[in-house]
């Protein structure tokens, strides 16, 4: 699936020359769910531009499911991006003056050059709770259902991995674990995923956890027992004022 080897990453100003990444190596197999957290610094964003195709590393091998990605150009790279990856950003980026079913649809329309598939973009929102809210703008939905409507968006194109950068950086604590636990759910559905982040309480909801320190791989081990999002949420809703005692 994703393969790493030695990559490395400098950028040049001048005579200034700063290492960001300093020979990454690691593996992703089809069907994990792994987290890759690091501190302000430790080139995860740089490492996850590279990841979806969005920059190119300075050294080293890429290959993603089976694509070499050092070598692709532009445009087999915009394909690959288009057809196989799956973003999910902190910013949900959805286009204001659409509502959810257009904004889904978005990835369809590059693709394939018309407005089609409607049906998968229903089938999308479906999967991520939102089928009632298709016709809705942004304007007219919460922060934790727009960043659904993302995760939707990046779904409906069928990506052989999901790549979400901070999913949850913008959203209070409950809409945050509604997010991991549709990501859970991928993963224990077959999708492949591996999330960004800079908190390990967010991390410890993946299956392996992947830290980067100073442009290196500091640990790379598997999560034992995983925080469940979905029992988070039941013992939120059980300690709210009012509840009744389970």
């Amino acid at each position: 699936m994703i393969e790493i080897e030695n990559i490395t990453k400098k950028y040049t100003k001048g005579a200034i020359v700063t290492e960001v990444l300093k020979g990454i190596s690691f593996r992703v197999e089809h069907g994990e769910f792994v987290a890759i957290m690091g501190p302000s610094g430790s080139g995860k964003t740089t490492l996850m531009n590279i990841l979806g195709g969005l920059d190119k590393p300075t050294g080293g091998a890429y290959r993603l499911d089976g694509v070499d990605m050092v070598r692709a150009g532009e445009d087999e790279l915009s394909r690959i991006r288009n057809r196989k990856i799956g973003f999910v950003f902190q910013q949900f980026y959805l286009l204001d003056r659409a509502d959810a079913m257009k904004n889904v649809m978005l990835p369809l329309i590059y693709a394939d050059g018309n407005g089609g598939g409607a049906g998968r973009a229903e089938k999308a929102l479906a999967a991520v709770g939102l089928a009632a809210r298709k016709h809705h703008s942004p304007a007219e939905l919460s922060g934790g259902e727009q960043q659904r409507v993302a995760i939707a968006r990046a779904l409906v194109t069928d990506p052989v991995i999901l790549l979400a950068d901070e999913p949850t950086g913008n959203l209070d604590i409950r809409n945050g674990l509604e997010v991991l636990a549709i990501f859970q759910r991928l993963h224990r559905e077959g999708r492949t995923l591996a999330m960004i982040t800079h908190d390990r309480a967010v991390a410890e909801h993946a299956r392996r956890l992947i830290v980067l320190k100073d442009g290196r791989v500091a640990d790379d081990q598997p999560v034992h027992q995983p925080r469940d999002a979905e029992t988070e949420l039941c013992l939120m809703d059980q300690a709210a004022p009012g509840a009744e005692p389970g």
